[in-house]
């Protein structure tokens, strides 16, 4: 392989956290590629000692948002015509006609959706996103950059981000191959795979299936499992804090054994805060009962409201924030990035509190690395402002099928029960389910999961000597 240069396109924040806050960047250049981040994000990664290229104000072909729509509402149709199952109708977001452009927005969309509702309306979408995206400024651009730069590989950290497009196209007309990584367990039935490369890698053979039964025309030997970097922060125990200094640094009680709560973004968990309240109740409950318990409280990343602030002002001798370290770089939404520091404090919290409870995310797997349980709330709020939510629509999702067991998880099925199950939790009986949990991550993740980064350079390498 003489050529090892390999071009890593950062479109987003996500990337940011799995591949530059990782160690993957260091093992790659030990094995001697030359990395250069093709960056879009706002981070300046030349504090990282990270080569970078930037990529400034990354703008897709305007009618590739109409596209992209039409594309996801005509994928999740063909899923339900697939599978004969209506759950992929919960992925949608429902189209909006309050003002004259948002219905316009929505009516060319419907209009498009129409005319493009078929497999091969699907393959016509894709068609016609290229050729917009084949006019744009990012792409010419992106041919003169990897013109000079001849890289080996273009490697995208993001299915599903439309800026990305532009570049992975002018790579591919320049005949340089490109791969993608799906960077989340539950992105593949949301049909929201948008980029098209030569290579995917994927989590696990769960996800390889995955793949190839949403996406058929992808033949086997473009799809490559290595793992998750995303995990891969859990196994560097040089990072762990002792006890007094990440209780001293959060002001948490030495006295105190602590569980985590952690928060899911509004459109996820609408009635969260309930929910943080509700645990609050349980554990004033086990105080009484001789524990000596408190509440580490880990906001979702971009949820900057104030829903919890009554909740955390009401119980403030129970409830402890340790806010997530990610940095607001300007105004817009995608300008809020994540932080090593943050991957840091979120080992130590996992560290040094017993359990986690949550609305159904990944930190069940984030546990489960460190053998600790993690208790899937899974009841509606009585009286609830959000009638048309509903847990049941959530934990429905495809994604969690894959669950070995239903086991695999404490299931918190109303507020009363709170007390018996965190008891269960704090208890030995609790290992059954950590087993259970385990073999859940297993599936999800390829194992060991700290050697992902070392399987993505391997699948690297096979495709720069192809």
């Amino acid at each position: 392989m003489s050529n090892k240069k390999i071009f890593i396109l950062l479109p987003d924040g996500i990337g940011l956290r799995n591949f530059s806050f990782t160690n993957f960047h260091k093992i790659g250049a030990d094995k001697g590629f030359d990395i250069t981040f093709w960056n879009t994000t706002f981070f300046d990664l030349n504090e990282l000692g990270i080569k970078e290229v930037k990529i400034e104000n990354a703008r897709s072909h305007p009618m590739t948002v109409f596209l992209k729509n039409a594309l996801i509402q005509v994928e999740l149709n063909q899923n339900i015509k697939k599978s004969k199952d209506p759950i992929y109708n919960y992925y949608r977001f429902p189209f909006s006609y309050n003002s004259v452009k948002a219905a316009f927005k929505s009516g060319f969309t419907e209009w498009v959706v129409f005319w493009h509702n078929s497999k091969k309306g699907l393959a016509t979408l894709r068609k016609k996103i290229a050729l917009q995206e084949r006019k744009t400024k990012l792409y010419f651009d992106s041919l003169e950059t990897l013109k000079a730069e001849k890289p080996a590989l273009v490697f995208c950290t993001n299915q599903r981000i439309t800026t990305a497009v532009a570049s992975i196209l002018a790579a591919q007309d320049l005949g340089i191959p490109t791969a993608t990584f799906i960077f989340s367990w539950d992105n593949l039935p949301k049909g929201t795979k948008i980029v098209e490369t030569d290579f995917y890698f994927v989590w696990s053979d769960h996800m390889k299936k995955e793949l190839q039964y949403y996406y058929p025309y992808i033949e086997e030997n473009q799809i490559l499992v290595t793992g998750t970097p995303q995990f891969e922060t859990h196994f560097e125990t040089e990072l762990l804090e002792s006890k007094a200094t990440f209780f001293e640094t959060h002001k948490l009680d030495l006295a105190k054994k602590y569980i985590c709560f952690s928060g899911d973004d509004v459109t996820t968990s609408p009635n969260d805060e309930q929910y943080l309240e509700d645990v609050a109740n349980a554990v004033t409950e086990l105080n009484k009962k001789g524990y000596n318990l408190g509440i580490i409280f880990r906001r979702c990343p971009v949820d900057f409201s104030d829903r919890y602030d009554s909740v955390l002002k009401k119980y403030d001798d129970i409830i402890v924030s340790v806010n997530p370290k990610w940095e607001k770089k300007g105004e817009a939404w995608n300008a809020i990035l994540p932080t090593r520091e943050d991957l840091v404090l979120q080992m130590n919290t996992i560290f040094h509190s017993e359990l986690v409870i949550n609305l159904g995310s990944s930190m069940a797997f984030d546990y489960a690395a460190f053998r600790k349980p993690c208790g899937f709330i899974n009841y509606d709020v009585p009286n609830s402002k959000n009638p048309d939510w509903s847990v049941k629509k959530i934990y429905n999702f495809i994604h969690f099928r894959s669950m070995p067991t239903k086991d695999s998880v404490f299931w918190l099925n109303n507020a009363e029960e709170m007390v018996p199950k965190i008891e269960k939790m704090l208890s030995a009986e609790a290992s059954v389910i950590v087993d259970n949990a385990k073999k859940w991550f297993e599936v999800i993740n390829q194992h060991p999961p700290q050697l992902a980064s070392e399987r993505i350079w391997e699948a690297m390498a096979t495709i720069c000597e192809k």
